[in-house]
This record gives structure tokens, sequence and C-alpha cells, in this order.
């Protein structure tokens, strides 16, 4: 099993395909590597492809002490310096996102483009926290599972949802969600009680795609349209029939954006 250690703490990554340029890909919260699969199949034959795990999620450890973006982000720092020789382009959504914007704002020589799926510059909305710091607290008591029901119309469209060509899917995402282990509270913590970074969007000059599903709940397109609007050089894509798991829900959609926004380099 590959890890590496960073940060002081075992990081659980994977690299496809030897490409000359390499793209890494950040999951979102709650989730891991396994999010980005189709991603993955799409582009190793052309890039060297790495998907890592957010500490305390998937395979990786999880660290002593609270987490917050700022370790994240030194964590997705160190471990691309380690694995690559020279600047990557960088795929995050949502949790990955926030990682994303924060190293391409201050690591200019890292990040040779960035793609922003489902994600947001700003901190979570006020009227959201009650709602999860509730499901964070029955999570803490009693885990995952009793909160599955609430969560997955957080993370995934109706569209995908209500189709039942999709019930195989669904079965097996909502396994994962609930095989996160207690300790996620320390994960979600660090994002619903996150900074903004709309003051380091201006810093960001590097080519950069935006993604959004168009029926996205948790990172509105209103929040895409605003990264969109304040980073120079940026392509936003709307996404149909896609919540905040577009990578799975849509996958050639995001594929495709993916691979034009590259292409187009």
């Amino acid at each position: 099993m590959p890890i590496i250690n960073v940060n002081n703490t075992d990081i659980y990554y994977e690299i496809h395909g030897s490409g000359d340029e390499t793209i890494v890909f950040s999951h979102g919260l709650l989730w891991s590597h396994k999010m980005f699969r189709a991603q993955v199949e799409a582009l190793k034959e052309r890039y060297t492809v790495i998907v890592y795990d957010h500490r305390g999620q998937g395979q990786s450890a999880v660290s002593t002490g609270e987490i917050d973006l700022e370790i994240l982000t030194t964590d997705a720092r160190l471990l691309i310096e380690s694995l690559t020789d020279g600047p990557v382009h960088f795929a995050g959504l949502s949790m990955g996102g926030f990682i994303g914007m924060r190293l391409a704002a201050r690591y200019h020589d890292l990040i040779k483009s960035l793609i922003l799926i489902e994600t947001s510059a700003q901190p979570e909305p006020k009227e959201n926290l009650p709602k999860y710091k509730t499901l964070n607290a029955i999570v803490r008591l009693l885990g995952v599972w009793p909160v599955a029901g609430k969560v997955m119309p957080i993370m995934f469209s109706q569209s995908w949802l209500n189709d039942p060509s999709k019930k195989q899917e669904q079965q097996y995402w909502l396994n994962e969600l609930k095989s996160n282990k207690k300790s996620i509270t320390k994960s979600v913590e660090a994002i619903i009680y996150r900074e903004g970074v709309e003051d380091e969007l201006e810093n960001i000059n590097c080519p950069t795609l935006i993604t959004v599903g168009d029926e996205d709940v948790a990172t509105t397109p209103e929040k895409a349209d605003y990264i969109h609007q304040n980073i120079k050089h940026s392509k936003l894509v709307t996404i149909a029939k896609a919540g905040h798991s577009s990578s799975v829900e849509q996958p050639e959609a995001v594929n495709t954006a993916i691979l034009d926004f590259l292409s187009a380099l």
C-alpha cells in the first residue's frame, strides 16, 4: 500500500500513468481518492495522475490534534514536492478545491493550472452551521450511519438520486459514506469553520477551470460564479444534472471539461 509520511502524518496515495505532465486530484469531505476513478481512467493514458486521501479520511492516518485547512494545504504541498519534479495541474473537488485555491495563490511555481470542482472561496454560510454542527455531534456520539440518509442529498443531486439505473452506484457510495470513522468529525470541523480566501483569489494567475453542478446545494452555482469573476484567466463550465459530487454523477461531462481545458493550455 503506497504511503508517504508528510507533515508528520502517513498519507495514502496512488500514481497512475506515466505522462510527461502530472495532474493531482484532491477529494471532498467524507470521501476518498475513489471519487476520481473515472477521471483516472480518462487521463492516465496522457498524464501521470496522482490521487491521495486527506489525513483522517480514506486510507490515510488520523493525526493527533485538530485539523484545519492550513494543515491540509501543507500536506498537499509537501506531497507534491515529494512525488513530482515540477509544477502540476491540481484538481480539487469541494474540500480539495479549498486546498487548490490556497496552493495556487501562494505557490506559483508549484501549480501549473488549477481545476476547481464544486467548491467555494467563501466561508461556510452561517445559516448552514446549526445543521452541520448537529449532524457532526451525532457522528461524534454514534458514527456516520445515523445521519447518512440526510447527508446523501447534500452530496448528490436529486436527478442522480432519483435515477433507477443508479441504484447500485447509490448503494456503493452510501456504504462508502457509512465507512467513515467517528474521527471524521475533525475534518468536518475544518470545513464548516474554515476561513474564506476571497482576498487571495487575485493572486491566482495560472489558467483555471471551474466546474459546478447545476443542482449543487452544498456549494451552489453562485459560489462558482463568484470564483470565476475573481480569478483571472478562468473558465466556468456548468455540469447538467449534477450535484456536489459531479465527478461521480456525471463523469463523462467532467472528463470532457477537464480534457478540453488541459488540451487548450
